[in-house]
């Protein structure tokens, strides 16, 4: 790799680790990994195919890389399957890449597009939430079982019972200053018709304002959901906000019309404020 880029393999390594913050072989790994854990799904695959596949020599070495990253077997996996923290692919392309409000940008097999959107008053929602550190919050870098996709999976086994939702109203996950140090909460729920609070259910309140909303599409839902957010993500808060001296208020909203299979767009919504 480092003879494809006409670097010396100690400056390659030096300069991977700078841009994709992870050491070369663990990079490969991570992503074999990746790989591995879709072609599991398939049931009709054995899993020492799966193995060479994609780069492990034998049934035990993947075996053990798996385990070690998300704490359980492939044979485990496969039987009772979950959403898996896996680590995305990154899109170097992005952190050098300003665009202008109201112009999209299609890169790696995603739309994005920075817009203003302002809501004159506060907009209302029930559902459920999940505290865990920060270091493992989805799309940081840390494998394991996605927590926060089981959170949204106990939300939608309830949500038909929750009478106080708005028909047909969007879908809402924040993530927003943990109750102690180096942890998160993440809040997964959807629109309501007021902000009455419900028994056994978390309430959240979007406040008015004009907020920056970064809108992106991609392929389909999971693409969606385990691959563009994540770079929407890193665009919008390590390229995006920096160059226009912007922060943000302590929330980060992503929105969407539900978690159906059909849905292929999303929006990032914060609340901006200027540097001083």
């Amino acid at each position: 790799m480092a003879k494809l880029a006409s670097l010396s393999q100690f400056y390659y390594q030096r300069l991977f680790s700078r841009l994709v913050k992870k050491p070369v072989n663990e990079y490969i790994k991570l992503r074999r990994l990746a790989k591995a854990s879709e072609a599991l799904l398939d049931k009709n695959k054995r899993i020492l195919d799966i193995a060479l596949d994609f780069g492990f020599s034998s049934h035990e070495t993947l075996t053990r890389s798996f385990k070690n990253a998300f704490g359980m077997t492939p044979k485990e996996y496969r039987t009772d399957p979950v959403r898996l923290n896996n680590f995305v692919k990154p899109q170097l392309l992005l952190n050098y890449t300003l665009i202008d409000e109201n112009m999209p940008l299609i890169v790696d097999g995603i739309v994005l597009e920075i817009t203003r959107r302002k809501i004159l008053s506060p907009q209302f929602f029930i559902g459920l939430t999940a505290e865990e550190p920060i270091y493992q919050m989805p799309g940081g870098g840390e494998t394991g079982v996605d927590t926060l996709g089981e959170l949204w999976d106990a939300f939608h086994q309830s949500k038909s019972i929750i009478r106080e939702l708005k028909a047909d109203g969007d879908e809402l996950g924040v993530a927003y200053p943990g109750t102690k140090e180096g942890y998160y909460r993440y809040f997964a729920g959807a629109e309501a018709v007021s902000n009455e609070p419900v028994k056994g259910y978390t309430s959240w309140e979007l406040p008015k304002g004009e907020y920056i909303v970064c809108s992106f599409e991609a392929e389909d839902f999971e693409h969606l959901v385990m691959d563009a957010v994540y770079k929407a993500h890193k665009y919008i808060f390590e390229t995006w906000l920096p160059n226009h001296k912007l922060a943000t208020k302590p929330f980060t909203v992503e929105r969407y019309t539900s978690h159906s299979p059909n849905t292929t767009n999303m929006e990032i919504w914060v609340l901006p404020v200027t540097l001083e």
